[in-house]
């Protein structure tokens, strides 16, 4: 017997917290009887469950790395009819969902899965794996101003978690500087926000790095498959990994 979530999760329905959703909205049915209790138990070789109607299936898990452009909503929808992550995945016939989220203007790697334990694991504010970021900010931050980042600045939802910044490029005129940041938290615009705290807004934003995994050469709009040992590692870290200690 597992909880409900979790296994609508498994089954690739969608996000753990998306499977919540679908369960307090009376939209799950377990042998005919709708749902609407977290918690709630079921044995899915046994118990018939249905999502809208429809029974679940064990889906083959799919695990994709995605260079997503600028431009691109990280949504399964939109409603202003712009382009969505999934207009990009040709020949993907599974229902995939993001690992967490790339907002508008920001570009790089993106992870898609069906598999809902590995996106609950990689998202959780406890679990979160390190993401590297380059952002080309106006100005060139001094020395000083990137300790902050370091050591974690205060934000309207509270300290943030110490980052690692070190200067990738700068302009000879000074006019802007791209600066590498790695971050272990996973606020919504955080690094943006971060850079705001310094009186450096980013101009551009880019992650390159999402663990272990490196964005490389992939062009940016096309995806490609992680390979088992890719998964395996993602999985490994985001169990063992603990977000450095905000300094007060």
């Amino acid at each position: 017997m597992e909880r409900l979530q979790k296994i609508l999760a498994a089954a690739g329905v969608a996000s753990r917290r998306k499977c919540e959703e679908l369960i307090l909205s009376g939209k799950v049915q377990v042998n005919g009887e709708t749902v609407t209790t977290l918690g709630t138990k079921a044995d899915p070789s046994v118990d018939v469950i249905t999502v809208e109607g429809k029974p679940i299936g064990a889906e083959k898990k799919l695990y994709l790395m995605f260079n997503k452009p600028k431009g691109v909503i990280t949504s399964a929808s939109d409603p202003q009819g712009r382009k969505i992550v999934t207009d990009y995945l040709k020949g993907i016939k599974e229902r995939v969902y993001p690992v967490g989220r790339l907002d508008y203007d920001t570009e790089g790697l993106l992870l898609l899965t069906n598999d809902g334990e590995f996106a609950h694991l990689l998202t959780h504010p406890k679990h979160h794996v390190p993401k590297t970021y380059l952002a080309t900010v106006k100005g060139v931050p001094h020395g000083t101003a990137l300790d902050k980042l370091k050591q974690g600045v205060m934000l309207e939802d509270g300290m943030t978690a110490p980052a690692e910044v070190e200067y990738y490029d700068i302009d000879p005129e000074e006019k802007y500087a791209t600066i590498s940041i790695t971050i272990h938290e996973g606020r919504n615009r955080q690094v943006r926000r971060m850079f705001d705290a310094i009186s450096h807004p980013v101009t551009r934003l880019k992650r390159i790095s999402f663990g272990d995994l490196v964005l490389g050469n992939l062009k940016r709009g096309l995806y490609r498959h992680l390979t088992k040992e890719e998964v395996d590692s993602l999985y490994k870290l985001a169990r063992t990994t603990t977000p450095p200690t905000p300094k007060r």
